[in-house]
């Protein structure tokens, strides 16, 4: 069925419509991988033999998409590192991975101070057509930084409902890809999964969108490879783009 739909065929097959953040609405996947990069690759230099985390391969296979805990436990665990989980309060470190979970948010934070991230302006048009057509809008993402990211970006008002890491946090909801993150997303909205479109980038998240249900999986493949279009259809894509602007494109031609 996923073959046959276009864009615009499929996006209008919906009610509503969750969007992840990171790689999605903002340009801050690489913010993040670049930070991950820094926490591992010092948790990696006291381990003897250990090549360092690649900030492409590696993060959009084990990290991407997941709850900030469960893409270390994932990525340490691909190199055979077990940690002993810690404590919330760990400082930012190797030791635990609390420690180096803390020492990425320590580092992502740094580089939002530095420099602002940029938006997909795709996906800014796409929401304001959805906004203009009625279409509820929820953004979704385990990064407990998204709604100031999406603040700070001045779109918050195009969204219906948020739910951040700090919310799954607050309600306990089990990581990417588990669904339960958008599900809580489109519960907020008012509208049944199968009536609810999920727009993701990571592997985690498409696949999250498929044991959940959703009536429609769109995703975005920032790589504009085969490689990357392949995999996020293997992992539940039913539609995959690579830019937001594209699933307007059929109707803008009209």
């Amino acid at each position: 069925m996923a073959e046959v739909l276009s864009p615009a065929a499929g996006l209008r097959s919906v009610r509503a419509v969750v969007f992840d953040t990171d790689g999605v609405i903002t340009d801050s996947a690489p913010v993040h991988a670049a930070a991950w990069k820094k926490a591992f690759d010092a948790c990696l230099a006291s381990h003897e033999g250990q090549r360092p985390f690649d900030a492409d391969e590696d993060y959009r296979r084990y990290v991407d998409g997941k709850a900030r805990q469960d893409g270390a436990v994932s990525f340490l665990a691909s190199r055979g590192i077990d940690l002993p989980e810690g404590t919330p309060d760990d400082p930012p470190g190797t030791a635990t991975v609390r420690a180096v979970t803390a020492r990425k948010d320590e580092e992502f934070v740094r580089s939002l101070r530095e420099r602002p991230v940029d938006v997909w302006p795709g996906t800014v048009r796409l929401l304001r057509v959805l906004r203009e057509r009625g279409v509820p809008c929820a953004a979704a993402s385990a990064s407990r930084h998204a709604t100031e990211l999406i603040s700070g970006a001045g779109l918050l008002d195009l969204f219906a409902a948020v739910v951040d890491g700090n919310e799954a946090r607050r309600l306990d909801l089990p990581g990417k890809p588990d669904p339960a993150l958008f599900t809580e997303a489109a519960r907020r909205l008012g509208t049944p999964p199968d009536d609810t479109a999920v727009v993701e980038d990571a592997l985690a998240g498409v696949e999250a969108g498929r044991r959940g249900g959703f009536g429609l999986v769109i995703g975005v493949d920032r790589s504009r490879s085969a490689a990357g279009a392949a995999g996020l259809r293997r992992h539940g894509a039913d539609i995959v783009v690579p830019d937001l602007g594209d699933l307007l494109a059929e109707e803008e031609t009209r």
